[in-house]
């Protein structure tokens, strides 16, 4: 049996996961701007030979300016290219990374998206995969029509109908359904052309799919989802979960609890990748490490601090930032599954409101050392069942994720942790899924 390898990702989404990267002197400032940008990152990445790039994505700037002035101060997620038009000019540039984007199912249609997926796919040559979110911002609601976001059960009820119905589009012809036969005049093969006819409580969709043909069969599903819809919907569909965890005891729970639930859905635990958040701030000496990430934390505006705090404990603006977070700002959690660890850290270690912005979000509890400490730390985690894998969200681009592929991705492999090569020619096969099997063709051969 071959030995266990880590997959590997690396989220190129602006200018880095440090809520201060845009500030940083070798980062541009404008560079979310030019697809040149973009471009290096995705080689960078692609010269590791990671398994896949990554883009989270809102249909918006999914912040208010709470408090007031924070939002001019924010360079994260301000301004950035649509990652649905940005991938298929990446595709053309690199030859084996997987191509990944977040895509609402709030506030998109299935056949569309089932469309666009399939045809990243074709483009890249089975590189393509869809990130599943059920949007939550009121901000991105009234970009759509809406006041405010459908209710959480409601948002997960339909994603979960959505990818169903996204899932049956991709099933739309068989392999060898495309004739192209010109000597019979048949185009296609009308018994292997399946009309998908869904009706059901959120979408009617009769299909088929005018798209065909794809590398992967199917574009592999991620999701994000730590709520109990969230794991559940990833325990029965997700190809790959990018999780974000503070500890490894939480790391741990999640990842038997979600391995857990495969089985009623006929899935084994190999079929599911977890592959958490690691921000890795790497140095060839612990000092050097620790400068840079200090170098960062001096540059987080106050106002920028406050407002990523916002979400989950309100206004807290009106208070000394060197108090302790005032227990009556506990418990407005507005994104249930970041909020909570906040809170818990809050009550477990009574920071004070500066400690906590300064340590909240990825970068928060990066990791800061050599390539051995990062490497140390990953593989605790990876050979103590709380992942297979991890998605470096760097603190700053394109600086991190060049040290993370020159400094770490080397000292994995002389542990024999990561791949030299890669493993074949999609993503699937790189991340060791399994083929996807039509479903009409299952049943044919059941039938047979």
């Amino acid at each position: 049996m071959a030995p266990r390898r880590m997959r590997l990702g690396m989220s190129i989404r602006g200018y880095g996961y440090h809520p201060a990267a845009w500030r940083h002197p070798d980062v541009p400032a404008d560079g979310t701007l030019h697809v040149e940008h973009y471009v290096h990152n995705t080689q960078v990445a692609e010269s590791g030979k990671l398994d896949l790039i990554f883009f989270a994505d809102g249909a918006g700037i999914r912040q208010g300016d709470n408090p007031r002035g924070a939002l001019c101060r924010t360079g994260t997620d301000m301004v950035e290219m649509e990652p649905m038009t940005l991938l298929p000019a990446l595709a053309m540039v690199t030859q084996r990374i997987g191509l990944v984007t977040t895509a609402s199912t709030t506030y998109n249609e299935p056949y569309n998206l089932a469309r666009k997926f399939a045809t990243l796919d074709l483009i890249s040559n089975g590189r393509a995969g869809w990130n599943v979110v059920a949007s939550w911002s009121e901000h991105e609601a009234q970009n759509f029509g809406m006041e405010t976001t459908l209710d959480y059960d409601t948002r997960y009820a339909r994603s979960a109908e959505f990818v169903d119905v996204v899932r049956g589009l991709w099933d739309s012809w068989e392999d060898g359904a495309l004739l192209f036969d010109k000597a019979t005049g048949r185009y296609f093969d009308e018994a292997r052309m399946h009309v998908l006819d869904h009706r059901g409580r959120f979408f009617n969709v009769r299909g088929p799919l005018n798209v065909a043909g794809m590398p992967q069969g199917h574009p592999i599903i991620v999701q994000a989802g730590a709520s109990e819809q969230g794991r559940e919907l990833g325990a029965a569909t997700a190809d790959v979960i990018y999780a974000i965890h503070d500890s490894l005891r939480h790391a741990q729970a999640y990842y038997a609890d979600v391995k857990g639930r495969m089985a009623k859905y006929g899935r084994e635990p190999d079929d599911l990748k977890i592959m958490p958040a690691i921000c890795p701030v790497v140095a060839r000496t612990r000092a050097e490490a620790q400068a840079k990430y200090d170098q960062l934390q001096a540059m987080i505006d106050p106002l920028v601090g406050l407002g990523r705090l916002y979400g989950s404990f309100g206004d807290l603006s009106g208070y000394a930032l060197d108090d302790p977070v005032p227990e009556d700002a506990l418990g407005k959690q507005e994104l249930r599954s970041l909020s909570v660890q906040l809170v818990e850290r809050v009550r477990k270690e009574r920071p004070t409101i500066r400690e906590l912005y300064m340590r909240s979000g990825i970068t928060g509890s990066a990791r800061i050392g050599t390539p051995a400490d990062i490497a140390d730390v990953m593989q605790e985690w990876f050979e103590a069942a709380a992942c297979d894998g991890f998605n470096v969200t760097p603190a700053t681009l394109p600086g991190g994720g060049e040290d993370f592929v020159a400094m770490v991705v080397p000292e994995l492999r002389r542990r024999g942790l990561f791949r030299t090569e890669y493993d074949g020619r999609t993503l699937r096969e790189n991340l060791g899924l399994k083929p996807v099997i039509n479903r009409y063709s299952r049943r044919r051969q059941a039938a047979e």
